[in-house]
């Protein structure tokens, strides 16, 4: 029985890739070419509304410090970086050399790499060279809170749509409503608080000045897990509550339709009507927005990071922004926004294997 139930697993597997999945995940990577395209084009000129630029922002830091600047150097330094240049020329130059720089170009001959990101004036060298001393780890770090988040939020609604206006139900909304009306960088300074109290140690940014020195080891891996737990705990929280709000309230109205009472009255077990059948209808609409969800923890937690101290991308882009950097901010926000394209995939392809009654093509079978 149990070789059978398996058989039929892995045969339903097959035949879900068999279907139009595969088409559809061909026609969606073909359309991220002109997405990223469109979205690479507002970014560029939404970092350009503040006026003045890199230079005059530069020029003024100068000044409070009690340094004169000469016209003639402000107007070298904006035609050494190409700001003295139309935005739209700006442009032009800055996607081409991302799509392609030549083997003769003097970048290349630096970097050994045909995709040129520009130079950031704030850390003083190449674009991607910053983003990419943080950009595993902000994957990393987001991933990890994006499993925190689901793994307590959906038992809890499950719970809560299960035991409707019970003790629990309550607790749990409670609990759910305060992690998201408490903001996110007063939660932090209050569990940093209460760390500093009970260990003698606030545990503030992911690594020790060792870790930073000889890097993360078997020998202190633990202390790493230890300065995670705060982050993990002040970010995952703030996206529970809408989580289990939205799921409790499928799952009460996929509890109460007729194919449930249909299967109760057949005698089916209740978990198995609830697990199977009512859950899986009710994630429908919080896997949808798991590109969303992505996006949002991805840079939407830069205040907690600046407090928590954490090398991840948000105040390298906070920090860019300020500076008026926009080769490095553009740079964060276009991985930004194909982390959130590649996830709307991953999202829709969830909901396909999930609701056998979604279809990529016209017409049902």
């Amino acid at each position: 029985m149990e070789e059978k139930t398996k058989n039929r697993f892995w045969n339903g597997i097959v035949e879900f890739f068999k279907k139009d999945l595969v088409s559809y995940i061909i026609k969606r990577v073909l359309m991220f070419i002109p997405t990223l395209f469109l979205i690479s084009i507002l970014v560029f000129f939404v970092i350009q509304l503040p006026p003045g630029d890199y230079v005059t922002a530069h020029i003024a830091a100068l000044a409070s410090e009690g340094e004169y600047v000469d016209a003639n150097y402000a107007a070298d330094l904006r035609a050494d970086y190409g700001l003295d240049l139309p935005v739209y020329q700006q442009y032009i130059k800055w996607i081409k050399d991302i799509v392609w720089t030549p083997t003769d170009s003097a970048y290349y001959r630096l970097y050994h790499s045909h995709h040129n990101w520009k130079y950031s004036f704030a850390y003083g060298r190449d674009v991607w060279s910053v983003v990419e001393e943080r950009l595993g780890l902000t994957i990393g770090v987001t991933a990890v809170i994006m499993i925190f988040q689901y793994l307590v939020s959906l038992p809890i609604a499950v719970y809560a749509s299960t035991h409707q206006y019970s003790p629990g139900d309550y607790i749990t909304s409670i609990i759910g409503f305060l992690g998201t009306a408490i903001p996110n960088f007063i939660f932090a300074i209050i569990l940093m608080y209460l760390s500093y109290k009970w260990t003698g140690n606030a545990n503030v940014g992911l690594f020790t000045p060792e870790m930073l020195q000889n890097g993360i080891h078997l020998y202190n891996f633990g202390d790493f897990l230890k300065r995670m737990i705060i982050p993990i705990i002040v970010i995952g929280t703030s996206g529970t509550c809408g989580i289990i709000r939205s799921v409790r309230a499928q799952m009460l109205d996929e509890v109460a339709k007729q194919y449930t009472l249909t299967a109760r009255a057949k005698g089916v077990p209740e978990h198995t009507i609830i697990m199977k059948y009512c859950f899986r209808a009710a994630i429908n609409p919080t896997v949808s927005g798991l590109g969303g969800v992505l996006a949002s923890l991805f840079s939407g937690s830069t205040v907690t990071a600046m407090v928590l101290n954490m090398q991840i991308q948000g105040p390298v882009l906070f920090k860019a922004l300020q500076a008026q950097d926009m080769y490095l901010a553009g740079a964060i926000v276009m991985v930004q926004a194909v982390l959130v394209v590649v996830g709307v995939l991953i999202s829709d392809i969830a909901l396909a294997f999930l609701d056998p009654r979604i279809r990529y093509s016209g017409g049902g079978r």
